[in-house]
């Protein structure tokens, strides 16, 4: 797998390794996929908002956007897309939802992956069936379910499709700026 990053070397910050160790769990009952790539970009909340309001039409910062990428059929690319995520949003969501920051670092990276895969939550099936898979895959990576409990999880749902992500298009517009690739 190739992970494509623009992430400062904080300690505040996962590492490359626990970004890709995530994203590799996130896609590893694809086996469509021999080689994928995907970016990560971690933004600040100014930037996030005007991604957000540009491509959702929502003016706020939003935790974690995705970025599906669709190569033509004759050029020989596993390149999934781009994960664009707002380290402030996704400190005060760890705060408020009373998690360790590293568990909900890793639900967002597994979240937004999924969402590249072709996942999504707009109406309570597709929630269903991406929750699910959200909690497995963080599960079987040592994390405690991101949703606690169903009553949670339709409140996350509703929350969700109010910010307007039951709106959501697929992408297949990718950004692609300042970004450095380091195979891994």
């Amino acid at each position: 797998m190739q992970l494509g990053d623009d992430l400062d070397d904080s300690p505040e910050f996962p590492s490359d390794e626990q970004f890709q160790h995530w994203a590799e769990a996130a896609i590893a009952n694809r086996s469509d996929f021999e080689n994928p790539e995907l970016t990560i970009r971690l933004v600040s909340e100014e930037e996030s908002q005007t991604l957000n309001h540009e491509y959702r039409g929502k003016d706020k910062p939003t935790n974690v956007l995705s970025f599906p990428f669709e190569a033509p059929p004759q050029v020989p690319i596993e390149l999934l897309g781009d994960l664009i995520i707002c380290t402030e949003v996704v400190k005060c969501e760890a705060k408020e939802q009373d998690k360790t920051l590293e568990a909900h670092w890793a639900h967002m990276v597994v979240h937004g992956c999924l969402h590249l895969l072709g996942y999504d939550h707009i109406n309570d099936d597709e929630a269903e069936i991406m929750e699910g898979l959200e909690r497995q895959i963080l599960g079987n990576l040592g994390y405690p379910d991101p949703y606690l409990n169903e009553a949670t999880a339709k409140t996350d749902r509703a929350a969700s499709q109010e910010a307007g992500w039951s709106e959501s298009p697929m992408y297949s517009r990718t950004i692609q700026e300042t970004v450095k690739t380091s195979k891994i």
